[in-house]
């Protein structure tokens, strides 16, 4: 990610669980994600996490559900329905929105919470937070928003990270 070798980048917190930030190269210390990740599983007993792969492979050949070495059952390392988001990462989310200097929500309706508070709490604080997004958002009309961009953030956002390092 430019932005994180350029160290212009304090945290990306997402709900999204497909771990498309980390294989795009945003570093662990960095990334934020609240709702979890499918590209890991996790013992629901010692809460080890482990590439799934391996455990994918023992279910194809013995078709048993894989354990942990605990003994523990094993599933993506997501939030389900039900599940307490991780106190952890909350509380890294908002560590971050209260040290920002800028906030920029990208593709997001900022429609769920808690995530969708956190750039209302750094903005709220006087940061700069710019929305970018195909369709409304539910912080459009927020007094707080200094710049809303309508349209494809893949359009948008390089152009202005190119803008920004130049």
């Amino acid at each position: 990610m430019k932005l994180e070798k350029a160290g212009k980048l304090m945290a990306v917190v997402t709900q999204n669980i497909d771990g498309l930030h980390h294989l795009a190269g945003t570093s662990a210390e960095r990334l934020v994600e609240l709702h979890g990740t499918n590209s890991l599983v996790e013992c629901q007993s010692c809460h080890r996490r482990d590439e799934p792969e391996a455990h994918f492979e023992y279910f194809r050949r013995h078709r048993k559900t894989p354990r942990c070495e605990c003994g523990g059952f094993l599933k993506p390392a997501t939030i389900s329905f039900g599940q307490n988001l991780d106190s952890a990462e909350l509380e890294r989310a908002h560590a971050a929105a209260m040290e920002t200097d800028l906030v920029v929500a990208l593709g997001s309706t900022l429609s769920v919470y808690p995530a969708a508070s956190f750039p209302l709490i750094a903005a709220r604080r006087g940061v700069p937070y710019v929305i970018i997004n195909r369709g409304a958002t539910e912080h459009d009309h927020e007094s707080c928003v200094s710049l809303r961009l309508e349209g494809e953030v893949s359009e948008i956002f390089p152009q202005a990270v190119k803008a920004a390092l130049a």
